[in-house]
């Protein structure tokens, strides 16, 4: 009785895992920031970053997605549209490495398997961890003591993925993360001897471009959402 109920159990898991369609990939593409240094635009990726990424198809309308983002980023006053930043001349440099779950909801049913449903535009909110350099402390004589620093963010975004051939799929994705944090540039409203004009948090961005492969069986979706 033990063995038959292991064989229906193993047989029934078995049918889950081949009957789902699993997404691996990889994204390349450009990071921004916006914050207390340089300019201050949402859509301008000027560092070359990239992303690796893991997605489960809920149903043809949901994903569940993992990710891991290389992401520098860096900030010159010199290219800045204000005259206090130019006047001001600071700049940084800063890297950022990122670990984020979240969901992928698309517009339309998107499943590859299918002849009419190989395309869709889709939003996307995570929950991120990221780890980065910043400022630990500063000495007596205002020398910067550097240490590093883990944080979180909350990315959301939107994009569009389409069909290539066979398994293989493209996505066009613009991912925009809200931070905790003031001190990616290095500087905060505590740091001596700076002039600062703004007291937000930072902001830092992806846009880029991704190759997709599609693995498992056509999916037997579930109906629970």
């Amino acid at each position: 009785m033990k063995n038959t109920i292991l064989f229906f159990v193993f047989v029934n898991f078995s049918s889950i895992l081949l009957g789902q369609v699993y997404e691996a990939g990889v994204s390349f593409g450009g990071t921004n920031y916006v914050g207390d240094i340089g300019r201050n635009y949402y859509f301008y990726p000027s560092k070359p970053a990239g992303a690796v990424f893991f997605k489960y198809n809920w149903n043809p309308r949901i994903a569940l997605r993992a990710t891991y983002n290389y992401l520098p980023i860096e900030g010159n006053d010199e290219d800045a549209d204000t005259g206090f930043r130019t006047d001001r001349g600071y700049s940084f440099k800063n890297t950022l490495h990122e670990v984020a779950l979240g969901i992928e909801l698309n517009f339309y049913e998107y499943d590859l398997s299918s002849e009419d449903k190989t395309w869709t535009p889709y939003l996307l909110l995570e929950l991120a961890g990221f780890n980065y350099s910043n400022v630990k402390s500063h000495t007596d004589t205002e020398d910067l003591v550097a240490g590093n620093k883990t944080s979180f963010a909350i990315p959301f975004g939107f994009g569009y993925k389409s069909k290539l051939a066979g398994n293989l799929a493209f996505a066009i994705e613009a991912k925009f993360r809200y931070t905790f944090e003031d001190d990616l540039d290095f500087t905060t409203n505590n740091t001596p001897n700076i002039e600062l004009d703004g007291t937000g948090n930072d902001w830092y961005m992806f846009t880029g471009v991704s190759l997709i492969y599609t693995f498992g069986r056509p999916a037997c979706y579930s109906n629970r959402i």
